[in-house]
């Protein structure tokens, strides 16, 4: 099990957008995980506050996280966001994902994205195809 969770961690290490992006992983175990962003003026879109896309971009790198950390390689089949509140520049964002239910094919996942003053900012849910091998 300790190996599949180093491979699973591992493979996030890897993830380019991620650390282009500055999101930062905190907490993984599998079936969870935790990560932030601060953002930053180029994740923001044309009126000045936080791109969709960047916000998603935070949710789906801790949904990775957490559906890898199992070890076999999981991979998205479907994601859907629910955006609540907007946020800006200088903003710190946190997000968790938590395993809502697991087979030996799929996993599903909840992830929430909050501000600094743990307001919820966006809601998704994801599914995962667990391949086989890792």
């Amino acid at each position: 099990m300790q190996s599949n969770l180093k491979n699973g961690v591992e493979r996030m290490h890897k993830d380019a957008l991620a650390n282009y992006l500055g999101i930062t992983l905190t907490e993984v175990i599998p079936g969870y995980a935790r990560g932030t962003m601060k953002v930053k003026p180029e994740h923001l879109n044309g009126i000045g506050v936080t791109h969709g896309g960047a916000i998603f971009s935070l949710a789906d790198v801790v949904f990775a996280a957490a559906s890898n950390a199992h070890g076999p390689v999981a991979l998205a089949l479907n994601v859907h966001i629910n955006f609540f509140k907007s946020t800006g520049k200088g903003e710190f964002l946190s997000a968790e994902a938590r395993e809502v239910n697991l087979t030996k094919r799929t996993g599903v996942y909840r992830i929430e994205v909050k501000n600094s003053k743990e307001e919820l900012i966006a809601v998704a849910e994801g599914l995962v195809y667990r391949k086989n091998k890792v």
